[in-house]
């Protein structure tokens, strides 16, 4: 882990509108910023979704870039791993792994942030019968519903 607080980049249940971002983000941020993920394909979870790395470059997926609150980014972060069920790198354990990657801010810019991206073991599954979400934007799909 790196020892720089870089932001979150959510796609999911932790966006704005969504169930877990009143819960674990309200008041403990201090910018929430659309943003892209490049490079990357979104799935459908059980009531999630889950983000994976694309064959297509072109490939996007939807959301926001959250800056936390200094004094809150630690705890933030131990409730976003445990959320993701993330238990550090490469554990056999592991629903999601968190990664430092480029998002681009809808200006443009690129920011570096954490991104809870499928396990392995869950990516293979994915890969091989998982339904991908159409336009790579899980907010979008789920208010067409």
């Amino acid at each position: 882990m790196t020892g720089r607080q870089l932001p979150f980049f959510v796609y999911g249940t932790l966006r704005p509108g969504e169930r877990n971002h009143d819960l674990l983000l309200r008041g403990r941020t201090t910018a929430e910023r659309p943003a892209l993920l490049p490079g990357a394909v979104l799935y459908e979870g059980p009531g999630y979704p889950y983000a994976l790395d694309a064959d297509d470059p072109a490939a996007t997926v939807t959301g926001e870039a959250v800056t936390a609150a200094p004094d809150e980014y630690g705890r933030l972060l131990a409730v976003l791993d445990r959320l993701e069920e993330y238990g550090g790198p490469g554990h056999p354990a592991n629903l999601y792994e968190r990664v430092s990657r480029e998002v681009l801010l809808e200006d443009g810019t690129p920011v570096r942030a954490w991104v809870y991206v499928a396990a392995e073991r869950v990516a293979r599954r994915l890969r091989a019968g998982g339904r991908t979400v159409d336009g790579g934007d899980w907010h979008e799909a789920v208010s067409r519903r």
